[in-house]
């Protein structure tokens, strides 16, 4: 009997952080992985490092901020692996401030990055040879539990989580009946660089320590401490998989209690 092919996936953002362990559970899982990030020689390194450890992993620089980018990375994949049968949107940025101060370009940085980027991959991934037609297929978003609440001095980040939350519902019921499932997993804090980003940040704002910013933080977590990117990874690597194919149009948090709803 001939072994079925190993199922592909393609990761955004997946140089660091969540979007680096993600790549590597899901290669552990035996997909073969696509993986891209804004920066060529990021990905190449990245891409190196876990074929070393002996996995099926492939890779192609991406700006999902830009439509012809994300076009010519989504055809990467399907040029080079023939499908796409699982689909991590990671790829995002913090940003935030004081909102009557907040420029235009801020705005529109964080919406194109973290929502309006969710939305192309997306539609290229289903239209390029990738999951259209076929009765399987995982498009996990990854959002925040900013995404369910309102962040103080967060109001683009928190939009664009809002927004990504609700591409995730409505698009889950929309293809529901072909096999594809949709879901978004909404990590609270999590230690990565992005998150020593915003404590500077934080700390700027107040005129205070980066040490007190996260200590502040903690003291919101019930669990007291920040999730792992291998923790978050954990919950995309099962919806990923066969066993969660009743679970659809849902947005499930990996925060330590930190929301609740």
């Amino acid at each position: 009997m001939t072994a079925s092919p190993p199922r592909v996936a393609l990761v955004t953002g997946a140089t660091s952080g969540i979007g680096l362990a993600v790549a590597r559970l899901l290669a552990v899982q035996g997909h073969r992985v696509h993986l891209g990030a804004r920066t060529e020689q990021n990905v190449t390194a990245t891409v190196e490092e876990l074929r070393s450890a002996g996995l099926d992993v492939h890779g192609s620089a991406v700006d999902v901020r830009l439509a012809a980018s994300v076009r010519d990375f989504v055809h990467a994949a399907v040029d080079s692996s023939g499908t796409i049968d699982v689909l991590v949107n990671n790829a995002g940025r913090a940003g935030g401030g004081v909102t009557a101060g907040l420029s235009d370009e801020l705005w529109d940085e964080v919406i194109g990055t973290n929502l309006t980027s969710v939305f192309r991959v997306t539609r290229e991934t289903l239209n390029a040879g990738g999951m259209g037609g076929k009765p399987w297929g995982r498009i996990i978003n990854i959002a925040s539990t900013a995404g369910k609440q309102g962040v103080v001095l967060g109001a683009p980040y928190s939009a664009s989580k809002h927004g990504v939350v609700g591409f995730t519902k409505a698009l889950g019921n929309e293809l529901a009946p072909t096999g594809i499932t949709v879901n978004a997993v909404c990590p609270g804090y999590v230690e990565t660089p992005m998150a020593q980003l915003v404590r500077r940040n934080y700390a700027g704002i107040h005129g205070t320590t980066e040490a007190a910013i996260l200590e502040r933080f903690r003291a919101k977590i019930p669990l007291g401490r920040y999730s792992t990117p291998q923790e978050v990874a954990g919950l995309v690597g099962y919806l990923a998989s066969d066993t969660a194919a009743s679970i659809t149009a849902q947005a499930i948090n990996v925060c330590g209690g930190l929301g609740n709803f």
